[in-house]
């Protein structure tokens, strides 16, 4: 089955794929395709998540391979530029990995490519503990706040994390926890910028370090005062961000430049 996509904007336009993180879905991303109306925008849900939910078991590669399929679809020659949070910002380091030629530009915003196998080895056990507090509204609206969900998305946010399977959030977990950089990443033509916040844990800021050494088309910056999404957190100063660096190759001045 295919995944559930949505285009909007420019069709004669670059085309612009963004990939939602693990927990969320295509909706995270409705103040970018409002802001890139000059762009092809393609918004798309993950496997076992969002309007994909009836496709199979979620993987990182599968994923990858599904939206390389489509995108070598709708892209007719056009510059491909692909945005990924989170989840989905692993999704896109593995894409590039896959296919070297086929991404012109990629922002890699809070991936983490560390494994944890502590960590992974206590996921199954902690969900079947905690599971049940998922349909608890109280308990959704403290998680939605790790991640900025506002008011206005909420609703849907707790919606689809209500009825999220408990084995569907231990997959995308042990898949989220296992990912490191494939061997192939080195070889992606594309430029690429890598984000995170300023206020994320080490682990992601070691990441995005490891993700600039390993390809010399990256561009690695610390995003001062945010967290772990900031697409949601401040849309504007995110969008403007990307818009700038697409077009003028440059970046905020308060943003801190990963060596």
């Amino acid at each position: 089955m295919e995944l559930y996509y949505q285009e909007y904007g420019d069709e004669n336009a670059p085309l612009m794929v963004f990939l939602h993180g693990g927990g969320v879905s295509s909706w995270m991303w409705d103040k970018q395709i409002r802001y890139f109306i000059d762009y092809h925008c393609v918004t798309i849900d993950l496997p076992e998540q969002g309007k994909s939910n009836h496709i199979e078991h979620f993987s990182i590669r599968k994923s990858a391979e599904k939206i390389i399929e489509l995108i070598e679809k709708i892209a007719n020659g056009k510059t491909v530029i692909v945005i990924g949070f989170s989840l989905g910002a692993q999704v896109a380091i593995q894409m590039l990995s896959m296919n070297t030629n086929l991404i012109n530009n990629a922002v890699i915003n809070s991936a983490l490519v560390r494994p944890n196998a502590i960590v992974k080895k206590m996921i199954r056990p902690a969900i079947k503990l905690t599971f049940p507090l998922i349909s608890n509204r109280y308990f959704s609206k403290l998680q939605s706040k790790t991640l900025y969900v506002g008011e206005e998305y909420f609703d849907t946010y707790y919606k689809e994390s209500s009825q999220m399977k408990s084995d569907t959030l231990i997959r995308i977990l042990k898949e989220n926890m296992s990912f490191n950089i494939p061997d192939d990443f080195n070889k992606a033509k594309g430029k690429i910028l890598v984000t995170v916040g300023e206020k994320e844990k080490a682990i992601m800021k070691k990441s995005a370090i490891d993700i600039v050494s390993n390809n010399s088309n990256c561009t690695g910056i610390i995003i001062p005062n945010a967290g772990h999404g900031i697409s949601l957190l401040n849309p504007n100063y995110f969008n403007q961000m990307i818009k700038k660096w697409l077009q003028e190759s440059v970046l905020p001045q308060d943003v801190i430049t990963i060596k």
